[in-house]
């Protein structure tokens, strides 16, 4: 399992073009558009590595021009999550960026750091194959694989 977190000194420029670079290669693979309004919620997202609610991300765009209709931005998200180009914290009600190639069969486990609110992203083929096959067992067909652990990150703990 691969963990990350990133530490104060993070240059969130680089995650930004990454995770920019990343959408625009999968939405060109997939024949879909990354409008400017997908575009900027995408690089609000990447530009905080900590969830954001959709109208926390309305208040970052404002800051940049006219604030967007909260449907704007909610479609912006709809389409970010489907395309795997983003995430939704379920426990937080909040959005954050994804760079990662996530299989169909894929499980997300999000480690959430109660105290600086910074959320790394791990992946473990060994817990994705025990929940299929638990779920296989009880007649199940999980939807969405995700799994949120709550703790105190490394540099939080002063590691």
């Amino acid at each position: 399992m691969a963990k990350v977190f990133h530490g104060p000194n993070h240059d969130h420029r680089r995650c930004a073009s990454a995770a920019l670079a990343h959408a625009e290669t999968v939405c060109a693979s997939r024949a879909q558009r990354l409008t400017p309004m997908r575009r900027q919620v995408l690089e609000t997202l990447a530009a905080s590595h900590q969830p954001l609610g959709a109208y926390d991300i309305m208040d970052r765009l404002a800051a940049r021009g006219p604030r967007p209709a909260p449907i704007t931005v909610y479609r912006a998200l709809d389409f970010l999550l489907e395309n795997g180009l983003a995430h939704r914290i379920e426990s937080r009600n909040a959005f954050l960026a994804c760079v990662n190639n996530h299989g169909a069969d894929a499980m997300v486990v999000f480690l959430i750091c109660e105290q600086c609110g910074a959320v790394g992203e791990a992946s473990s083929n060994a817990i994705a194959q025990t929940l299929a096959a638990a779920a296989k067992s009880a007649g199940f067909t999980p939807r969405t694989p995700v799994i949120e652990v709550s703790g105190v990150c490394s540099h939080c703990r002063g590691e």
